[in-house]
């Protein structure tokens, strides 16, 4: 069950769209939210390091003035930005937690993450220069990798929420993503569709076999489609098609080595996809 919802925010236009879907899910979900702003350590240090006297008993100089007046306005960004957070939560009827630590932007939002149920993240933040492609940015694809949790990757417009569909292969984070895609779907009655993508009809068959044993022993519907092609631009066509709002994944289901070479298709589906991404591990 999704009771606690992480939300790392930085006040970009991407991370709003993240607080709408949270908004969105915490009614859907009657769970409570709470809202993250990570001060960048490698922000703060930079002036800093930069000046050592006074370590060694020297009078400060101006760069360690200038460092001061850094981390006072990175301060007042974030209390800003978390007064924000909690005050459309408040005026959607939402008590929630905001929190504001020093450090590692990925490594900070995984460790705060360790008590919740679901992070949910823009794929990309006020970081990331980019202008084209929209490719996934670094800290969102570190905290997918190695938070452990599962994570909501939002896309960079808000809709409501009625039907989901799984990208299903029988892996072991497949599988997963199954039970809580049922969970989900009996939760809020969200119609599903399990797709599954392989050319092979035994495989294919034996494939869906294991989802509808699933979906009947959780006694839940779950429709089945079955599509010939490569997985990564059937999932997107799929998607496309416009007949889903959220499509549930296991995260990063090939080996690292072909990830490397190739492009994993997690990595290509959160790039390419107009509709959030729930990536199970």
């Amino acid at each position: 069950m999704i009771k606690k919802i992480l939300i790392p925010s930085d006040g970009s236009t991407n991370s709003d769209i993240a607080l709408e879907y949270g908004i969105y899910l915490a009614h859907q979900l009657a769970a409570a939210l709470t809202g993250l702003y990570v001060l960048d350590v490698h922000l703060l240090q930079g002036p800093m390091m930069t000046d050592i006297s006074s370590s060694v008993g020297m009078p400060p100089s101006e760069g360690f003035f200038d460092a001061i007046a850094i981390e006072t306005s990175l301060n007042e960004k974030a209390d800003f930005i978390l007064k924000d957070f909690r005050e459309r939560c408040r005026k959607a009827g939402l008590e929630t937690e905001i929190k504001k630590v020093i450090g590692k932007v990925e490594e900070i939002i995984i460790e705060e993450a360790q008590n919740t149920d679901l992070i949910l993240m823009a794929k990309k933040g006020e970081h990331f220069h980019l202008k084209e492609g929209g490719l996934l940015g670094s800290v969102a694809q570190s905290v997918i990798r190695h938070s452990g949790k599962p994570v909501l990757i939002t896309p960079d417009r808000f809709q409501e929420i009625e039907s989901m569909g799984i990208a299903y292969d029988g892996s072991p984070s497949a599988k997963k993503a199954l039970d809580i895609s049922l969970e989900l779907s009996k939760q809020t009655a969200w119609a599903l569709t399990a797709v599954i993508i392989n050319s092979s009809e035994e495989k294919a068959s034996a494939l869906r076999a294991q989802v509808e044993e699933v979906a009947e022993t959780r006694e839940t519907a779950c429709e089945v489609i079955i599509i010939p092609g490569k997985e990564s631009d059937e999932i997107i066509n799929y998607i496309k098609e416009g007949t889903v709002e959220l499509i549930v994944m296991g995260a990063y289901g090939h080996n690292r080595l072909r990830e490397l070479l190739l492009g994993s298709t997690t990595t290509h589906v959160i790039n390419k996809s107009p509709t959030p991404v729930l990536l199970i591990h």
